[in-house]
């Protein structure tokens, strides 16, 4: 990926949404890149593990927890799952557990924190649905690119 935020930043600001700096690196890609397809859930990731299980095609998973820290919505079996259905990255405002296996797998993750207890599985959540969280919109289609310097989003492919 011959690419970084900033460079991005300083040929596309006009057209970029910037996510505010509130994400910590876990996956062991710090790198990626791809069309999003979000996911809006508050402690219940039911749909984050359907998704997964679907052909990826170098998309980014973004996940609207809430902000929640009571539990973890993305773990080490669903990141395999990820890679092994071709997603390129995961973006969760919310926790994630199991971060000592997660920095050993080929996916980038992005997400506030991590929790040791599971969520609940009760088939709540809406997919493909606008969101609004780290002082940005995020749209099913729009493109992200994570790095270490932080997450932005963009209208359109920029690379």
């Amino acid at each position: 990926m011959n690419w970084s935020t900033p460079d991005l930043c300083d040929a596309h600001s006009e057209e970029l949404r910037v996510a505010a700096p509130i994400f910590r690196d876990y996956g062991g890609e710090p790198k990626f890149a791809g069309p999003a397809e979000t996911i809006k859930c508050f402690e219940d990731n039911s749909l984050v593990a359907e998704l997964v299980d679907t052909e990826g095609r170098g998309r980014v998973l973004v996940v609207d927890g809430g902000g929640s820290m009571r539990c973890g919505l993305f773990g080490d079996n669903l990141a395999m799952k990820a890679i092994d259905h071709g997603w390129s990255g995961v973006v969760v405002f919310g926790c994630i557990r199991d971060a000592d296996i997660m920095g050993t797998l080929p996916i980038g993750v992005k997400a506030l924190g991590v929790h040791p207890l599971k969520s609940v599985k009760q088939g709540v959540g809406a997919q493909s649905v606008p969101l609004r969280f780290a002082d940005a919109d995020w749209h099913a289609g729009d493109y992200v690119y994570a790095d270490l310097n932080g997450v932005i989003i963009a209208g359109r492919q920029l690379h």
